[in-house]
């Protein structure tokens, strides 16, 4: 279904950091494909939230479910969202995992590091390669004001490092690389790419360690002093979409409340 609207692609926003992405792309007046894996019912919910946020006729929400670790996966989602909507004029790559487990890296399992890295790694470089080659080889019309758009959702660990979760903070790491890769890349043709960096978020992943973080946020941690929401990730996302960094792809931009400051 064709639409007037510029079309967001957002991986992984069923829940969480992801829902908070959607929901402000619904307020700022795109249409959004939400992309979910195993649970229909939030994505519908996150569906229905971008609804209620809807400010004009045109916008066009929708689940679509694909597997992004797999490359059919990532091949079923890029098709199933040009179908629906006609277009794609930015993704989102936020969809990501923590280890199963917390264990330290000298436990660290081959099955954990790959299963993450599959995730939050292998996912959006080539989710971006293959939304990158529909861009460079159709060529349509962009729908945003300053062209095509990338956005990968890092974290601050892809240079703090947690040492129960090694997995988690090479993939957001090698995020970060990737990142810079797609920007010099596609800047020629006027497309950008951007890192956003979130700190301690509050979300399911940091359910079962909000005790820990509780203590540590109240102690300066987070010289803002409070935990960060998907809706802090969400407005970071729509200054992007909206064209607030124009001359800057390739950039971190950070959403942490100042953890990556450097203290003495």
């Amino acid at each position: 279904m064709a639409t007037k609207n510029a079309v967001i692609l957002v991986t992984g926003g069923s829940r969480g950091l992801g829902r908070g992405i959607t929901v402000h792309c619904a307020r700022q007046g795109y249409s959004v494909a939400v992309n979910f894996h195993t649970d229909e019912n939030a994505a519908e919910e996150s569906v229905s939230l971008c609804e209620r946020c809807r400010v004009n006729d045109g916008q066009v929400f929708r689940a679509v479910k694909a597997n992004v670790a797999t490359s059919e996966g990532r091949k079923a989602l890029v098709e199933k969202a040009l179908e629906s909507f006609d277009r794609i004029d930015a993704l989102v790559n936020n969809a990501g995992v923590a280890p199963r487990e917390r264990k330290n890296v000298t436990e660290t399992s081959l099955e954990s590091f790959m299963e993450v890295l599959g995730v939050n790694l292998v996912a959006p470089f080539f989710l971006a390669q293959r939304v990158a080659n529909y861009w460079l080889a159709e060529k349509p019309a962009p729908l945003l004001d300053d062209g095509f758009k990338i956005i990968n959702i890092s974290s601050v660990s892809a240079e703090m490092a947690s040492l129960n979760r090694g997995e988690y903070c090479v993939s957001k790491s090698g995020l970060s690389m990737v990142t810079k890769l797609w920007a010099l890349r596609l800047a020629e043709a006027g497309i950008g790419v951007y890192e956003l960096r979130p700190g301690v978020m509050s979300t399911d992943m940091t359910r079962n360690v909000k005790g820990k973080y509780d203590g540590m946020i109240a102690k300066g941690l987070v010289p803002q002093r409070r935990w960060g929401t998907p809706e802090d990730v969400g407005k970071a996302v729509v200054a992007v979409l909206t064209g607030a960094f124009p001359f800057s792809t390739g950039a971190v931009i950070h959403v942490d409340g100042g953890l990556h400051v450097q203290q003495l």
